[in-house]
């Protein structure tokens, strides 16, 4: 994928990659140097995850895990 640069500096953030790294409007990116290309990643604090996750039941899944194993263990 090759995009031009704006008169502004400007370039779009292909849709897929957006939706890959679950870039929204608002979000703050960083970029620096990396030999010869430029690195950019999405600068994600705590309180920007907060609810994130919620509905996908990850913690009923580590719970589910976690017994699975204490199981296993206790029988050794």
């Amino acid at each position: 994928m090759t995009y031009k640069v704006g008169a502004k500096g400007q370039v779009v953030i292909p849709k897929e990659m957006r939706d890959r790294y679950g870039i929204e409007p608002g979000d703050e990116v960083s970029f620096w140097d990396c030999d010869d290309h430029v690195g950019l990643r999405v600068v994600r604090d705590t309180e920007s995850l907060k609810g994130r996750f919620r509905g996908l039941g990850l913690s009923e899944d580590l719970e589910t895990e976690r017994r699975i194993e204490r199981q296993r263990e206790a029988r050794y």
